[in-house]
């Protein structure tokens, strides 16, 4: 299939029923004037432009990419590909940095390798030798390679030993990771994609997933097209595509997820539709989770969330009705207020149901990025490699003895540093040494004008490896450029578990390397050693790199030790666990009801939800899970940030389907930055109507921290509710508004709950952009295409 997919964005429709197999359909892609005879060779790999991660080919010509096209045999995708997936390749062929950057006189120049390296290493070493690892931090992203990530993480804890690790995973998928080690333990998704073709029920919270994971999208749209479609409620303060296809749609005022939560898991008590066998048997702190729920009923949730109250009840009658209810959680929950508690509501749901660990019957905690797993699983982010818990004595053990490392060099004497933590401290200047790789925080972070602050300022030295230069090089100490995807061999794992191998098409542009072999020489250069004076890290190839990784995650519930390179090519994406229990993978987890709450097993001992403070041993072991899941909740409490007569509106912010994060790739891409070129703001019908607005006009949006410039256009969001996509730098960048709050527990920011007022600046340019996919509505549904 070779259809144009900017306007066509989830392709034709191959609709089955529930228990079939979803139909194959391949789309594919090449280049003007290129045609399947032009291609010397295809290479295959995987796409890495939404968490989907699904399966393809990369066509070669003459040392060049020239297309892609989707590989029918992947579980993923059964040969699909969004438009990010078949278009976006084209960006990494623009504009990409091809040598080291220096910062000299206030500006950068070009430089060599050993020259910029060994500037690095210079003030790497100044800061170790005087003020100990605390001052180094390594702020990573979620689209790298589970061999870099290992890499670093075993540089950053086992041979510098800081704590200060983390990621851009941080502002997208902390709070899936923070719920599964709250509910079950330990992360690691529960469900599998192939649940969608089984379910009679879907329930996707805060999840714009036909923008988001376009292909995903297009599995559920071929189960609602098909005879017996799946019911499908969807929580969204916007009327999305996916709202459009609903059997209920809650469009609650954002900020208010855990109210409703907390509602639903009420009406499924009071009204009978818990399974009191498996609760009994496989959870524990029912009781507790019934007392705070006690007093949740529809009518109160109604007037806080602001949908009727007959709707909740609507809700909580569907999902208790459902024999095979698939749920989907994303940023629209995990980037608002009290984020975990509300994610670990859906665990509750179902675990309240039994619902879990059969056909049809999953939760997927999503991810905003395609490789988030793998920095989680690796302990490149806050956790350490392989789920194991810092608090664990036995686990630091385990993990120095793989290393061949002192214990007490592996930083476990306090809570890992998040990520807003660790630009504090930056900002502080008791971190001085910062190394960001492959991320845009000037861009992706809140308070955008704060951050620029920090990076410009002399108290912290900036590192930064990246494929093109971003708003966040600019500020640089160093930049050293970076291998990007199809340039380099490794692997990276999905939503559902899914582990693809991404082999190396194509050279890497002028002196670009890999983050693998950046990570080795400056290992090297700063001469880290493990106990017996043998290099740290020990291998030189992305291969090494994974049979070590799969050492580190044998007895573990994250067990890669089944798979191989060989393997990997020879059949495509595989699931973990894999190992001599799976030796084929496995589809989904808990199948038994046992969960990996014991001591021995579980990566955490918990939080209180409201307040982000620890559960201590003591209180784990006294609590006596024992292989149980854990009905963990919290009482609602309002925003940080309401709004106010200065500041009336929320603001929310959002992804667009032509754009992936900070635009880095896809603004190159010349049918995606032609989709969606510039920065907008949607506001309700009688919003506009009230601020004297239309279509196209130019509004001034602003917050107590800036304001913001952009052309408005009327849409299907709730009234009082002001949407804008974050991707945009500049002037126009979504995150000047945005707050620095986060969740007490997954430490993630509130995007997605703001105070702002709207303005109009002046009349639109010309004629509002005309929708996409409604060719004659008056108010846009999204996508829109300008």
């Amino acid at each position: 299939m070779n259809s144009e997919r900017i306007t066509d964005i989830w392709g034709d429709r191959t609709p089955h029923t529930a228990g079939s197999t979803w139909p194959v359909r391949v789309d594919q892609f090449l280049a003007d004037g290129m045609t399947e005879g032009d291609v010397q060779k295809w290479v295959r790999s995987a796409c890495l432009l939404c968490s989907n991660g699904c399966g393809l080919e990369i066509a070669v010509t003459d040392g060049r990419i020239v297309g892609v096209r989707g590989r029918a045999e992947d579980r993923v995708n059964h040969g699909r590909l969004g438009p990010k997936g078949l278009y976006g390749w084209q960006g990494e062929q623009h504009e990409r940095l091809t040598a080291p950057l220096i910062r000299a006189g206030g500006r950068l120049v070009e430089t060599d390798w050993d020259t910029a390296m060994s500037r690095v290493v210079e003030r790497s070493r100044e800061l170790l030798d005087t003020r100990g690892p605390l001052s180094h931090g390594f702020f990573t992203s979620g689209q790298l390679f589970t061999e870099e990530y290992y890499t670093l993480a075993m540089i950053g804890k086992g041979g510098i030993g800081t704590p200060h690790m983390d990621g851009n995973t941080r502002w997208c998928t902390a709070t899936a990771a923070a719920a599964f080690g709250e509910t079950f333990g330990c992360d690691g998704q529960p469900g599998s994609y192939t649940d969608i073709d089984h379910c009679d029920t879907i329930f996707l919270y805060g999840h714009n997933v036909a923008e988001t994971q376009t292909v995903l999208w297009a599995r559920m749209l071929d189960r609602l097209d098909a005879a017996d479609p799946p019911r499908l409620v969807c929580v969204d303060p916007r009327r999305t595509k996916v709202a459009a296809r609903a059997t209920l749609h809650l469009p609650i005022r954002n900020g208010t997820n855990l109210a409703l939560m907390n509602a639903l898991v009420h009406e499924l008590i009071a009204r009978g539709f818990v399974d009191t066998d498996y609760v009994q048997a496989h959870t524990i702190d029912f009781d507790r989770l019934e007392e705070l729920t006690r007093d949740a009923t529809p009518r109160w949730a109604a007037e806080i969330c602001g949908v009727p109250a007959a709707d909740i009840s609507a809700a909580a009658e569907i999902f208790g009705a459902g024999d095979r209810v698939v749920s989907t959680c994303s940023m629209g929950f995990y980037q608002s207020h009290q984020a975990t508690a509300a994610a670990c509501q859906v665990n509750n749901l179902h675990l309240l149901r039994g619902m879990l660990g059969r056909p049809g019957a999953g939760v997927l905690q999503m991810n905003g990025q395609p490789s988030a797993q793998n920095n989680r699983e690796v302990g490149c982010g806050p956790a350490l490699p392989g789920f194991r818990n810092w608090e664990n004595p036995e686990h630091v053990r385990e993990l120095a003895d793989l290393w061949n490392v002192d214990p007490i060099v592996i930083p476990h004497w306090a809570p890992p540093t998040d990520g807003m933590t660790m630009f504090r401290y930056a900002e502080q200047g008791s971190i001085g040494f910062l190394w960001i790789s492959g991320t845009n925080p000037m861009v992706s972070m809140p308070d955008t004008a704060r951050i620029r602050r920090i990076l410009e300022g002399e108290q912290c030295f900036v590192v930064v490896s990246d494929g093109y230069p971003t708003e966040t090089t600019e500020l640089a100490d160093v930049v050293l450029p970076a291998a990007l995807w199809g340039e380099k061999t490794g692997t990276a794992t999905n939503v559902d578990r899914t582990v693809h191998l991404f082999d190396q098409a194509v050279e890497p542009p002028g002196l670009a390397r890999s983050d693998l072999a950046i990570w080795l020489d400056y290992a090297h250069r700063l001469g880290l050693t493990d106990q017996d004076g043998a290099p740290l890290p020990a291998w030189r190839s992305p291969e090494e790199a994974f049979e070590e990784w799969k050492r580190c995650t044998a007895g573990r519930p994250v067990d890669y030790t089944g798979l191989t390179y060989e393997l990997l090519r020879e059949r495509g994406g595989i699931q973990w666990p894999c190992g001599e229990q799976a030796p084929d993978g496995t589809e989904r987890l808990y199948t038994d009801a046992v969960f990996p709450t014991t001591f021995d097993a579980c990566e955490t001992f918990g939080h209180d939800l409201a307040t982000g403070a620890g559960v201590t041993e003591t209180e784990f072991r006294a609590a006596g899970a024992n292989g149980r899941a854990i009905l963990r909740t919290a009482a609602y409490e309002s925003a940080y940030e309401l709004p106010d007569e200065d500041y009336p509106l929320r603001l929310t912010t959002g992804r667009t389907v032509y754009h992936w994060h900070t635009r880095t790739k896809t603004k190159r891409a010349p049918q995606l930055q032609q989709a969606a070129p510039a920065m907008w703001v949607e506001l309700s019908e009688p919003d506009a109507a009230r601020l004297d607005i239309a279509e196209g006009d130019i509004v001034r949006v602003t917050s107590r921290r800036g304001s913001i410039e952009a052309p408005a256009r009327i849409s299907h969001v709730r009234e009082g509710v002001v949407f804008a996509p974050w991707h945009y730098g500049g002037d126009t960048a979504a995150n000047t508004l945005t707050v620095s709050a986060w969740d007490p527990v997954s430490k993630q920011p509130e995007f997605k709950v703001a105070a702002v007022s709207v303005e109009r600046v002046r009349a639109g340019d010309g004629p509002a952009p005309a929708p996409v996919t409604t060719a004659s509505a008056p108010v846009h549904d999204t996508p829109v295409r300008r």
